[in-house]
């Protein structure tokens, strides 16, 4: 049979396969009318439309029965021959290339023809313009089908049994065998590869997956689909834009499998292989998948950051690379294979439903952490961790804050990208959607110091300081539910930080003081309390501190001795600044700038002017602010009660914000008074003795 094709050369005029002919006349008709009848770019056209609606299924089997041959002798591919002969002659070295031997085997020469098709300027010798889009014809039409590929189907004949016997659909057995390459035999194994890698350069050789896409092509990526050379610019311009709302199924379903087909080795990701291939070679040997690679590389980029070195050791180049393949890997849980794995069975029983793209799944389970098995846990803490110290690599929050940051934080470092949010997150400006996932990321970052990498530097002495004996008590990889952030509140309100600690922790109290749910230890005690006293309060779209108000009104009713302890812990903490009592600063508002406009915030000054003015008869408060204040006198009163002053400090307090500080002052300075004349006699006594003793 092979010999009869040889001997007619239906390559050269298809009207010689009368079989095909017949079938493929109404797809000529319609798709190729343009190209006059018995040209050899005949054939061309009908390989071009495979698969394709206008593409009959009578023609479909003859086409493939008759590229079987062609794609086995290059002799009947008389276009080829035609565009590529001088360049096979100049580039592989043979005239009759056509012909083979034992030195020159079939197919050797298009072998030659496509290493140097990819060919950049700067490797040498390349194919003339006509030679290449020939030889891209030819790598187009093999990727439509395996039996289209000798050497992939002879190589991998035992695998595509194994494991891809049930992949009979169009395009299915090539990526079946792609999705099993760690499971091949090597010699079918580097064939998939070196197809795969040839791929990430020029994504055009994949027709199916360019059919699916052509609409998002045509919107978003018509500039880089018209160039000559890919260079793997088509496919980063379709991963960006995989998530636009004219993407269809099929294509973003392309994209995602050719991602996940790039996390086996990181040859399969051009761009990043281009950049970074010294510095692989140079500080990551024998690291083979490409999530390793960009952890050892991200890993000695950022200890070199840390370390303030003078040269970085990973290349500019291969930086601004990283950066784009760590941004990449974020938006689907997939491209993480080690969280993937190690949640796999929580994603299963919590997040079944939730669609993989646009980091749904891991948004699913940041919002059950505390019921993942412990693996899943850790590593989900290990990725809050890393997102809250580069925020960039949050995906869901610069997904959904994408305008407010083009807004509030166009000239902000990444690193600060968070911080800037917060700062305007109260902007009447501010989007709802965005607004909500900052909160969401506060409350987060209040779980836990370590995921607030501002209060963490901020306070680094305070914490062993004060806190040593948290840190002492907790198990390793686990998190400590807001414990350390709670005993800095508690120094806080003991005038005890450092400056800059203490300007961290006010942050904290004054925004949990408007949202209870920023309070950990608040929500973890006092959830029955919220839910029985509160509800109303807690169901409150917005919040502005009346949760918090509500349980202090409620206070006497509270009867869980944890929950009564954070209460007093928040009233304790007004009346070290007036700011973290959002309902009590709201009501004084007015007579704060107008009794106590030169007194500093901070370390308990506005309360203490605040209360000198309610006690004089000659100043007239506004009447919400007397009733509150007098409010927080009862409160205090009945918290000194249930809980005696820890230190001087906090007993200094006490006494000033008492209803009786004018009589407890007055005592002390009595009894101080007394104490000085006391001294005095003593001092004459002890005098007049000494005195005595050295007349005699």
């Amino acid at each position: 049979l092979q010999t009869l094709i040889q001997e007619t050369d239906p390559g050269a005029d298809y009207r010689i396969d009368r079989a095909l002919n017949e079938a493929c006349e109404s797809v000529i008709q319609t798709a190729c009318k343009h190209i006059r009848s018995g040209d050899p770019m005949i054939l061309s056209c009908l390989m071009e439309h495979l698969y394709t609606e206008k593409m009959v299924e009578d023609c479909e089997h003859r086409l493939l029965e008759l590229q079987y041959f062609i794609s086995r002798d290059w002799k009947l591919d008389t276009v080829l021959y035609r565009k590529c002969q001088g360049d096979a002659s100049r580039l592989c070295h043979t005239h009759g290339w056509n012909e083979t031997s034992e030195l020159m085997p079939p197919g050797a020469v298009f072998s030659c023809l496509y290493r140097h098709a990819y060919r950049t300027e700067e490797q040498g010798r390349r194919l003339s313009r006509e030679c290449r889009a020939e030889v891209q014809r030819i790598l187009h039409q093999r990727a439509m089908d395996v039996k289209l590929d000798p050497a992939l189907q002879d190589k991998c004949m035992i695998d595509l049994g194994k494991w891809c016997s049930e992949k009979t659909e169009t395009g299915q057995e090539l990526e079946c065998l792609q999705d099993h390459l760690d499971d091949l035999v090597s010699e079918c194994r580097d064939i998939v590869g070196n197809l795969t890698e040839l791929e990430s350069e020029d994504i055009q050789i994949e027709a199916l997956l360019m059919r699916a896409c052509e609409p998002i092509i045509q919107t978003f990526c018509h500039e880089v689909a018209d160039n000559q050379i890919d260079s793997g610019d088509l496919m980063e311009c379709l991963i960006q834009n995989k998530h636009q709302k004219e993407m269809n199924e099929k294509c973003a379903i392309g994209v995602t499998h050719f991602q996940l087909v790039q996390m086996k080795d990181f040859r399969f990701s051009y761009k990043f292989k281009m950049a970074c291939k010294e510095d692989v070679l140079k500080l990551c040997p024998n690291i083979k998948k490409k999530v390793d690679v960009v952890i050892c590389l991200s890993t000695t980029v950022r200890n070199d950051t840390l370390q303030d070195a003078k040269e970085h050791r990973v290349s500019l180049k291969c930086r601004k690379q990283l950066r784009v393949e760590e941004l990449e890997m974020t938006e689907d849980i997939r491209l993480e294979p080690e969280l993937y794995e190690a949640c796999k069975s929580d994603i299963k029983n919590y997040c079944q439903n939730v669609p993989y793209g646009n980091a749904q799944i891991i948004e699913c389970l940041k919002e059950i952490k505390k019921q993942l098995s412990t693996r899943c846990h850790q590593k989900v803490f290990k990725l809050q961790e890393t997102e809250m110290m580069d925020p960039e690599l949050d995906y869901t929050l610069m997904r959904v804050c994408k305008q407010m940051i083009k807004r509030f934080c166009p000239e902000a470092d990444s690193k600060n990208m968070l911080q800037c949010l917060k700062q305007n997150k109260n902007s009447e400006v501010m989007d709802p959607k965005c607004k909500q996932m900052i909160t969401k990321r506060q409350i987060t970052q209040n779980t836990d110091y370590r995921l607030n990498p501002v209060l963490r530097k901020a306070c680094k002495a305070d914490i062993p300081k004060f806190c040593q004996n948290i840190l002492n008590r907790a198990k390793d990889d686990t998190e400590l539910e807001g414990q350390v952030i709670s005993c800095l509140k508690l120094k806080y309100a003991d005038q005890r930080l450092s400056p800059d600690c203490e300007d961290q922790i006010r942050v904290i109290i004054q925004e949990s003081a408007l949202d209870y749910r920023l309070d950990p230890q608040l929500q973890m005690h006092c959830s029955e309390e919220i839910s029985n006293l509160c509800a109303e309060e807690a169901a409150a779209q917005e919040q502005t501190g009346q949760v918090e108000e509500c349980l202090k009104v409620n206070l006497l009713k509270i009867k869980t001795d944890t929950c009564k302890k954070e209460v007093l812990n928040m009233l304790k903490e007004s009346k070290a600044d007036i700011f973290v009592d959002p309902v009590l600063h709201t009501a004084c508002a007015l007579d704060i700038k107008h009794h106590c406009a030169a007194i500093p915030p901070g370390r308990g000054r506005q309360m203490s002017c605040l209360m000198e003015a309610l006690e004089d008869k000659r100043v007239r408060l506004q009447p919400e602010c007397k009733k509150r204040l007098n409010d927080r006198i009862e409160m205090w009163s009945y918290a000194a009660k249930v809980a005696p002053a820890e230190g001087f400090s906090d007993l200094a307090m006490q006494v000033m914000t008492s209803p009786s500080k004018n009589y407890i002052l007055s005592v002390i300075t009595v009894g101080i008074c007394v104490l000085f004349l006391i001294g005095l006699m003593c001092g004459r006594i002890t005098k007049r003795v000494t005195r005595e003793l050295k007349d005699r």
